[in-house]
């Protein structure tokens, strides 16, 4: 069968359902365990083989797609040029997990388009912790700093989704989370508001119902059905909004 010359992928935003952390490690990392659910809302990859690499709509050479291709490239021992472009539908920092997807679709596109025969995992581990888990997507528990993934049944449910417009440090919350800690679905929620004042006033906006993902700063609310989760999303102003669904797994890894 002749190789894939182009290939669209989408890069697929999630959501942790639930973040207990854990502890620091003796890395100086923190030890989590979280349920995350794959979303509908997802970037758009578009990658081709080319004589030389490029890539338009990332942010330059540090773009994780790029940073995946490299890791790939010194996995294999080869030479991986591809045209890349990147549609962008999931804000940045927002803790929904866009970058770490990109950088799987990138590795799941030249995957295809240079028929490579291997793993993808370790070569994700070292990308970051969550870009494993958009290797296959769906549902999974996720351990350690994230990287341990046991699959698990998706969820059947529609969110709605709120973005204040800011993004907040990943680093600085999980440092604040070792002065006040956390409890709830999201235990770097306290954190996160102890970081980013603003978002306190971002949380007294959207009422109750809502949760907090990753380490922020977006918020969900979860609901059985969609013209719901339309409505409450209609509703909110000032800040960016979206609806999303569940969505199950699109591949072994």
């Amino acid at each position: 069968m002749a190789a894939f010359q182009s290939l669209v992928v989408p890069a697929h935003a999630k959501l942790n359902l639930r973040l207990e952390v854990l502890g620091r490690r003796p890395d100086g990392q923190h030890e989590v365990r979280t349920l995350m659910q794959a979303i509908s809302l997802h970037d758009l990859l578009i990658a081709e083989r080319a004589p030389r690499t490029s890539l338009e709509g990332g942010v330059g050479e540090d773009d994780l797609v790029l940073r995946a291709q490299r890791a790939l490239e010194a996995a294999v021992g080869r030479h991986l040029p591809a045209r890349f472009r990147l549609v962008k539908r999931i804000p940045a920092g927002a803790g929904l997990g866009g970058g770490s997807s990109d950088a799987a679709a990138a590795l799941r596109a030249l995957r295809r388009l240079y028929e490579l025969d291997c793993d993808l995992r370790a070569v994700a581990a070292d990308l970051g912790a969550d870009v494993g888990f958009f290797l296959a997507g769906g549902a999974a528990v996720a351990r350690g700093r994230g990287e341990r993934l046991c699959p698990v049944r998706p969820s059947n449910e529609w969110y709605a989704l709120a973005w204040p417009g800011f993004e907040v440090s990943t680093a600085r919350v999980y440092a604040a989370w070792d002065r006040v800690g956390g409890e709830g679905d999201n235990q770097l929620t306290r954190a996160a508001l102890a970081v980013e004042p603003r978002l306190a006033e971002f949380v007294a906006m959207l009422g109750d119902g809502w949760r907090m993902t990753g380490s922020g700063s977006a918020f969900f609310r979860a609901f059985p059905e969609r013209g719901r989760a339309e409505r409450t999303a209609a509703g909110l102003r000032g800040c960016w909004t979206a609806v999303a669904r569940s969505v199950g797994a699109w591949g072994p890894g």
